[in-house]
């Protein structure tokens, strides 16, 4: 019998056509979508039905849905806008800080934000992560492992077992931290089973979701992340700054307080990584600045996330403060 959160991922938009007669759009705004993308849709129920319907003009669709903006090329907008390729150690390890070394568990996510850097990443097809835990035994600078992908909440409980107790066994690793956006689509994901295996990790357990707009929250959403808190997990948010999304203050300064009333601290916002497709979502660095500094002044300094680009080859993330 399969777990509720995958039966629920059944339910998972997949064909344009039949997301488009869900959200009751028109002739004229359909042909502003790309039919065929590169890039296929994906798109959970859940998320779907909180999208203003006969509209384009509305947050959450304009993360997911391709427009025809997506075909417009750009030299600057690159396939691998963060040069992830060059920081391979192995076929699903990077290390580009110290310290710290980031897994790509899979490439599966639970949905396709139309801006995801790694959306042309070469993932290994290879089963099981016997070669990183053992890359990583070897390497006794390194404290900290990251999860990410794709999403590491697309593994089945049987793949992501062995993982963590791999994982578990290292007495340098002292904290691992997940980089997530599966619960903003499948919260379901969050249950009594993944409990008890988080629970079981000796070290300090992150959960860095990733939510651009109070609008993907909801209250199922936010009860299955204070699950989390109360096993002593720490939550924080990332956003990306994207036009037409939370680029105004209001949506802004509503997404980190929210998040911050649930005790999930808004960590970073991004600039946009150039991601080929993506120019249309870019918002200057100037403007981003000053909704910072806006928001800054009505919030508390924790509220307030750390405004950051990704540049290749730096040792940190870079402030655009």
């Amino acid at each position: 019998m399969l777990p509720l959160w995958k039966s629920i991922a059944r339910q998972t938009f997949t064909k344009l056509e039949s997301l488009a007669d869900f959200l009751e759009l028109n002739q004229d705004q359909r042909a502003q979508l790309v039919l065929s993308p590169s890039f296929p849709l994906k798109v959970p129920l859940r998320l779907a039905q909180k999208m203003a319907k006969g509209t384009l003009d509305d947050p959450i669709i304009r993360q997911f849905l391709p427009l025809q903006q997506e075909m417009k090329p750009h030299a600057n907008f690159l396939a691998d806008p963060v040069c992830d390729v060059r920081f391979q150690v192995q076929d699903k390890l990077l290390q580009k800080y110290a310290g710290r070394v980031l897994i790509t568990c899979t490439g599966a996510c639970a949905m396709h934000c139309r801006y995801c850097f790694r959306q042309n990443f070469a993932y290994a097809a290879k089963s099981g992560f016997s070669d990183e835990i053992a890359w990583i035994a070897q390497q006794a600078d390194i404290h900290e492992v990251i999860l990410s992908g794709g999403d590491p909440l697309s593994l089945d409980d049987a793949l992501l077992s062995p993982l963590l107790q791999g994982l578990g066994t290292l007495c340098h690793i002292k904290k691992i931290r997940f980089h997530t956006r599966f619960p903003i689509g499948i919260p379901e994901r969050i249950d009594v089973n993944f409990l008890a295996l988080i629970k079981a990790i000796p070290q300090q357990v992150y959960f860095v979701i990733h939510c651009n707009h109070a609008r993907e929250l909801d209250a199922d959403i936010l009860e299955r992340l204070r699950a989390l808190q109360s096993i002593g997990c720490v939550l924080l948010n990332q956003a990306v700054l994207l036009k037409g999304v939370n680029d105004n203050v209001g949506a802004l300064k509503e997404l980190c307080e929210v998040l911050a009333n649930h005790g999930i601290l808004p960590y970073y916002l991004h600039q946009l990584d150039r991601i080929q497709g993506g120019e249309h979502f870019e918002v200057d660095v100037a403007c981003g600045r000053l909704l910072i500094e806006q928001i800054s002044r009505e919030l508390p300094g924790y509220c307030v996330p750390k405004y950051v680009q990704e540049i290749a080859g730096e040792p940190n993330k870079t402030p655009l403060m």
